[in-house]
């Protein structure tokens, strides 16, 4: 027998005076009640937390969580346990995460009760079942199919023990009628949410009937705990399967760290006192199995292990899910902090639109004008001076390769034409006038789409970067991004007119030329960058010191006596929504941070140790 076996004899005999085996299944011991006093407070305050929704923070909590493949008996082992009867049948009979919060009740009446979809709904012990099943497709539908929205059966009743688990879907690889044909995947994905958190204990149920190296719970529990340091096993069906059950226990050749424990599942119609009764005498008096360690047989010893991994977890993590609770409060509340304070008035309205039209015009100059971009180190398309620069160098290399010569073929012969059909009676070795217009004016014509089309892409070019720069200050006024979107979108339309008109008169004022130099050419498409150059640089300058500001107050001011600033006072949805999320997450991070302090102030008042 392994070492950890031998430590589960010990274990077992250190908290054998814990819970004491009777007809009623356990009983109150002193060690128990000293137990209550110290350890179900944590549990509730666990309990709590987890009603609290406070793992959708990313705060995990220390929590029991049972795998294991379909028909291995999970449903008969949890039974057990509460002494109730859960749901049975062919496929998939849990399809939701089952909370299942078990605690010893003085009174010998029982009080059940389900709380799914935010109600809670009271049973009893005669139809639990069948409000489960109830519940379950109110969850997960009538079909087959399964949920992550988890139900949570409250087990209030005297003798069982206090413990607190989640019981999953039993794995499943062949999809049958009614069910999704990635039911497997989507199992797993369940499971492995479940028992990824380090604070999670595996209850991996094995059924003895089967090579425990080939279920694949094992292979899941594994993946997350290859040493097995959080896994307990417990096997089923033992009297179905008993030949060979001690070596494979003994062996472990899976890694189950906290070791096993065998049971017999109850049977048919048999109450859970017969099953019991009956789960001692086999354990006692059949030739193979009487032969397991009496710590490792029963619903009992179960029971004091779990009790045992259960308190032993939630004080080992109790101080870090108190930090983790504080540094997640901190850190909710500088971020809602950091967002814009809601606008509630329209002098202050206009005080913060004055603010984002003035603070968009720094940056944009220093985009656009200075040339400086220590907003944007990495963001290269919002250097706006390099790209202007490399968008006229590209503008100039167009304009030379639109109108150069093939000096490989047919050199001058356009040249020659033009001269032959241009002669007339006039003085010899004269080249007519007319006949260097056609030719500039030709040459001139051949180019005049480059510069409309370099006007259009600067232009948009300095849209892009305008409404980025206006969006990134206005990102929290929906109302406001509304407005400076449709002013810059028509200021751009307006300059980007006013330099096509400038562009078109800069061409025509070529064709009227009288010059006669051989080279002018050459001087025609160097004006022709440089006046551009100089145009964009004063239009830029323009719309940054003036132009945006007019457009944008206009746009804002102007539509119906100022209701856009009154509109500024509507928070956008995204901004709403995120605002609203870190108020629900304050408030139940503050209610969480109530619960623990008053579980910590009790065990620094009483000097007690978390620790069983």
């Amino acid at each position: 027998m392994k070492a950890s076996h031998q430590t589960q004899t010990d274990s077992s005999s250190s908290t054998s005076s814990m819970v004491v085996s009777s007809r009623n299944y356990v009983i109150e011991a002193p060690i128990l009640s000293s137990y209550k006093e110290k350890i179900r407070p944590l549990l509730d305050a666990v309990d709590k937390l987890r009603n609290l929704m406070v793992m959708e923070e990313g705060i995990q909590l220390p929590t029991i969580v049972v795998v294991g493949d379909q028909s291995s008996g999970k449903s008969s082992v949890l039974e057990s346990l509460a002494s109730i009867t859960l749901p049975r049948g062919q496929g998939i009979c849990t399809r939701v995460p089952l909370v299942m919060r078990l605690q010893h009740h003085s009174s010998s009446q029982p009080e059940l009760s389900l709380e799914y979809n935010g109600k809670v709904e009271c049973t009893d012990e005669a139809k639990v079942s069948q409000d489960i099943v109830k519940a379950t497709n109110e969850i997960a539908g009538g079909g087959k199919g399964i949920s992550n929205t988890p139900l949570t059966l409250l087990v209030k009743k005297k003798g069982v023990p206090d413990l607190t688990m989640v019981d999953l879907p039993g794995i499943t690889r062949v999809p049958v009628y009614g069910q999704p044909e990635n039911i497997y995947d989507q199992i797993k994905d369940m499971i492995m949410h479940y028992i990824k958190p380090e604070e999670s204990i595996i209850l991996n149920v094995l059924s003895a009937t089967v090579d425990f190296t080939t279920c694949e719970s094992i292979r899941m529990s594994q993946s997350v705990d290859k040493m097995g340091e959080r896994t307990l096993a417990v096997v089923t069906k033992v009297d179905k399967a008993p030949e060979g059950l001690v070596e494979k226990v003994a062996v472990d050749d899976v890694n189950i760290g906290l070791g096993y424990v065998c049971v017999r599942n109850r049977i048919g119609d048999e109450t859970c006192a017969e099953a019991r009764a009956i789960s001692d005498q086999l354990f006692q008096t059949h030739p193979l199995l009487s032969k397991i360690e009496k710590s490792m047989v029963g619903v009992q010893v179960l029971a004091q292990k779990l009790l045992q991994i259960q308190a032993t977890s939630i004080a080992k993590n109790l101080p870090g899910i108190v930090k983790k609770i504080n540094e997640k409060l901190n850190s909710c509340v500088t971020e809602l902090n950091k967002m814009p304070k809601s606008l509630s008035s329209v002098p202050e309205a206009m005080t913060t639109f004055m603010q984002i039209i003035g603070s968009s015009k720094e940056l944009l100059k220093k985009i656009l004008v200075s040339g400086e971009f220590d907003e944007y180190p990495v963001e290269k398309h919002m250097h706006g001076t390099a790209r202007m620069v490399e968008m006229l160098n590209q503008y100039s290399d167009e304009l030379r390769k639109c109108g150069g010569e093939d000096l490989t073929s047919n050199f001058l012969m356009k040249e020659i034409k033009i001269l032959e059909e241009a002669k007339g009676i006039t003085l010899p070795n004269f080249l007519p006038r007319n006949a260097f217009l056609i030719l500039l004016q030709g040459k001139v014509k051949e180019i005049s789409g480059i510069p409309i089309g370099f006007v259009e892409k600067i232009w948009c070019y300095i849209e892009d970067v305008m409404i980025s720069v206006l969006m990134r200050h206005s990102e929290s006024y929906y109302q406001l991004q509304l407005c400076a979107r449709r002013a810059g979108h028509n200021l751009i339309a307006k300059m980007k007119e006013r330099s096509i008109k400038w562009m078109m008169e800069m061409v025509e004022m070529e064709k009227q030329t009288d010059y006669t130099l051989l080279a002018y050419w050459k001087v025609v498409l160097r004006r022709m960058v440089d006046s551009m150059a100089l145009h964009l640089k004063l239009s830029v300058a323009n719309l940054v010191h003036q132009d945006m500001e007019v457009e944008i107050v206009s746009e804002v001011m102007g539509t119906n006596y100022g209701d856009g600033i009154q509109k500024m006072l509507e928070e956008s949805p995204s901004v709403a929504l995120r605002r609203e999320k870190f108020k629900r997450s304050i408030n139940k991070l503050k209610e969480s941070k109530e619960v623990v302090g008053k579980i910590m102030d009790g065990i620094i008042t009483n000097g007690d140790r978390v620790l069983v």
